[in-house]
């Protein structure tokens, strides 16, 4: 008779957690927080996107793919999801932040990640880059050196260009054209600076363009004359 007693108490705590596992299973997610600052995403279009991954409810939801769905909107660079308990999911993302256009209608963040938006009227202010496919990487690097290399001049770079041959071409913001060829464009934008202290800085604005495809020396197209001269 004990032994039926301790087997029917078993049975019935062994039937009360399969109860409580189930309940568990079947609560719904009823809150869901989204944090960041979120300037381009609306936390709505967040909350109807992810839907179709909360159908299992709070402990079956697929928290992988919410966050993989949440990463190919087009403004969202990083995004974390974390269950709450008992019932809410908690929502944390971190937008692009877009450094450079590329081409004719993307961005490219710091990590030479290109990504497309809708609103591109509102960082027409960034330079250009432009390149072969597969380049972004490269030349965000390469953008970032030039960006240093310039500062003490007080310079800055309105667009960077490689073409298919490697050629580097570079247009700063006061609209001067650099030729810098395919190889050692770095040092020879150090060339640049050089000769843009001790000869150009007086006279910048009638600079055209400054070719320093040479081992040694430069040439500059002056727009008053657009005569070459050998420095």
């Amino acid at each position: 008779l004990n032994r039926v007693i301790v087997l029917t108490g078993a049975g019935i705590v062994l039937v009360a957690a399969l109860q409580g596992y189930i309940a568990l299973q079947s609560i719904p997610v009823q809150y869901i927080k989204v944090t960041g600052e979120l300037a381009h995403t609306r936390t709505d279009l967040i909350q109807e996107m992810i839907q179709p991954a909360l159908v299992g409810g709070f402990l079956r939801a697929d928290l992988q793919r919410i966050r993989t769905q949440l990463e190919e909107l087009p403004w969202i660079y990083q995004a974390t999801v974390q269950r709450r308990w008992p019932n809410a999911l908690e929502i944390h993302v971190v937008e692009q932040l877009p450094i450079a256009r590329w081409g004719d209608s993307g961005f490219l963040n710091h990590e030479g990640q290109v990504f497309q938006s809708e609103s591109s009227q509102d960082w027409q202010a960034l330079p250009r880059l432009d390149g072969p496919r597969g380049s972004a990487q490269a030349l965000v690097a390469g953008y970032q050196r030039l960006v240093e290399i310039l500062a003490p001049v007080h310079l800055s770079v309105a667009q960077l260009t490689v073409d298919e041959r490697d050629q580097v071409e570079v247009v700063l913001a006061g609209g001067i054209r650099l030729l810098l060829g395919s190889e050692d464009f770095l040092e020879r934008m150090h060339r640049f600076v050089a000769i843009y202290r001790t000869e150009l800085a007086a006279r910048a604005a009638d600079v055209e363009r400054v070719d320093l495809r040479y081992e040694t020396g430069v040439a500059v197209a002056f727009t008053e004359s657009s005569r070459v001269a050998g420095i």
